[in-house]
């Protein structure tokens, strides 16, 4: 398919709550969830959500590869997530270093559950259901963001865990999203 431009901070797109999926296995849907796993892979992100592409549709897709940008982390199966809904399964909440895509270059220390639930559906319409933790939850909880309008800048608790990733961790790769 296609590499698509992924919209950054600032577009007002990116704070529009996105809208429900209402027809499944259409070549439509088929695409952008191939051109948004080709826009995922060529920018080395661990996920991707629809209106980060400009799309204000409640898909995201995470995983599928190691991505260079979190080496320390497990691999998470690669997930096509569609009109998420998110469960935190205790009060453990921990904070933990995030980029984005479309917040390039940029990393901040972000409260997450570390125990939650997650149910939805594949581009066929089929149910999704995970239990997960850690890395995986904190992914899925930072993809799910964009379809309510939520960047990860907007949960960070102190400003001052907050900037550029070059001068955060200096001599480490880039990670974003």
């Amino acid at each position: 398919m296609s590499v698509r431009d992924v919209i950054r901070m600032g577009d007002p797109r990116l704070l529009e709550p996105a809208r429900p999926v209402e027809r499944f296995g259409t070549p439509e849907l088929r695409e952008l969830i191939a051109d948004m796993s080709d826009t995922m892979r060529a920018q080395n992100g661990a996920g991707l959500a629809a209106p980060q592409i400009a799309v204000g549709l409640q898909v995201v897709i995470f995983g599928g590869f190691r991505s260079p940008r979190y080496p320390e982390s497990d691999e998470i199966p690669y997930t096509v997530l569609i009109n998420p809904e998110l469960e935190a399964l205790s009060d453990e909440v921990e904070e933990g270093w995030e980029g984005c895509l479309s917040v390039p270059g940029m990393r901040g220390l972000v409260p997450r559950y570390r125990h939650l639930r997650y149910r939805g559906f594949d581009d066929e319409g089929r149910p999704v259901e995970r239990t997960v933790a850690d890395f995986h939850a904190r992914v899925v909880q930072h993809e799910c963001d964009h379809l309510a309008g939520i960047l990860y800048p907007m949960r960070i608790r102190d400003l001052r865990n907050f900037g550029f990733a070059d001068v955060l961790f200096p001599g480490q790769p880039l990670q974003d999203d």
